[in-house]
């Protein structure tokens, strides 16, 4: 299957460089996988498109402000650093600017109202950074990165992170800390419209993918088998794989809320012979057009780039020539797209 078969012409316009002035508020695409008609709504109209019975899954990770800017020591020169995740113990992957001077052994130092010290320990793959960080005030890594990082807004919002980023590049049911990436759909979700899925009989799941900096990873091959995912660890609580299994069994649908919910759930079936169980471990199933879903049954989502690995994973659920059509909808009718974007539900 060749990459291009996924690819779109989209208005530089389109892509949201700001959330929406309320939560909530966003259009909503409605797309019936099984006719492939298209209907304009809005996300406020998302409990009267369920039903009783149906589970949404969310994901509760929390992102957290992996963004560092400092400088180099002693030349004082400026260093970003990107956390991409823990590895072991002090030590972290990372994306760092200026690469090519930032050999084994570089020191860097971040400051603001903490500070935070570094050292390159190694390179690796696409430019990614293994660096040591500690702090010498006693606080720990995490209160440093949170007390001076920035929110990790992806590379398509042209502008700096601002304060309200915090709140709004957040879903309500973020707990978890360990995200450099929002899972986008769950950013439209209010209170009070969770409350009125519940108040119709949806039953809500939580589970908790942290989701890497690889959901922006290029598809750098020219066939879509060629393709590899990066993994993300991801955590199924007992009381949400038995909500999940109950629906299953009373063939009840399984609305993920997110790509990233649904890479975790299909992950966890095909290791666990359609069965949803509790644990940990790592999402690393990669979906395109010939997958066989196992678990899940509706898909609500933001719009995704032109041949990303998200826009396959859509259209093996929904079919690649609706998924074009219903984009290419979206784009006439002015859709807002990517993180800060509007919603699509695929039912």
């Amino acid at each position: 299957m060749d990459v291009r078969d996924f690819d779109f012409d989209l208005p530089p316009e389109l892509i949201a460089q700001e959330p929406t002035p309320q939560r909530g508020a966003s259009r909503m695409l409605f797309l019936d996988r099984a006719n492939g008609a298209v209907i304009d709504e809005t996300f406020a109209a998302l409990p009267e498109l369920l039903e009783r019975g149906d589970v949404l899954v969310i994901n509760n990770t929390r992102v957290f402000p992996a963004r560092l800017l400092g400088r180099r020591v002693p030349s004082g020169g400026a260093v970003e650093c990107l956390l991409v995740g823990r590895t072991e113990g002090a030590e972290w992957e990372a994306l760092m600017h200026p690469g090519q001077k930032l050999k084994a052994g570089a020191q860097v130092v971040f400051e603001g109202a903490r500070t935070l010290h570094g050292e390159v320990l190694d390179r690796r793959f696409h430019g990614r950074r293994s660096i040591r960080l500690w702090t010498e005030d006693g606080c720990s890594v995490d209160e440093a990165v949170d007390a001076i990082g920035h929110v990790p807004l992806p590379p398509y919002i042209k502008r700096d992170d601002q304060p309200a980023d915090r709140d709004r590049y957040q879903t309500i049911f973020a707990q978890s800390r360990g995200s450099v990436a929002a899972p986008t759909a769950g950013l439209h979700f209010t209170p009070a419209l969770v409350a009125r899925c519940v108040d119709r009989g949806v039953k809500i799941a939580e589970i908790t993918l942290h989701v890497g900096y690889g959901t922006f990873q290029p598809v750098r091959v020219e066939r879509v088998e060629d393709h590899r995912v990066e993994p993300e660890r991801y955590e199924i609580g007992r009381t949400a794989a038995e909500t999940i299994t109950a629906a299953l069994r009373e063939k009840r649908r399984i609305v993920a809320v997110g790509t990233t919910t649904t890479r975790t759930l299909e992950t966890v079936a095909c290791e666990h012979r359609d069965q949803i169980v509790p644990g940990t471990g790592w999402a690393d199933v990669f979906i395109y057009p010939g997958f066989t879903f196992r678990v899940v049954s509706g898909l609500l989502t933001n719009f995704h780039l032109p041949r990303s690995s998200l826009l396959m994973l859509v259209s093996a659920f929904a079919g690649r020539e609706r998924i074009l059509d219903a984009y290419r909808h979206a784009i006439a009718d002015r859709y807002r797209f990517y993180s800060y974007g509007d919603a699509m539900l695929v039912l």
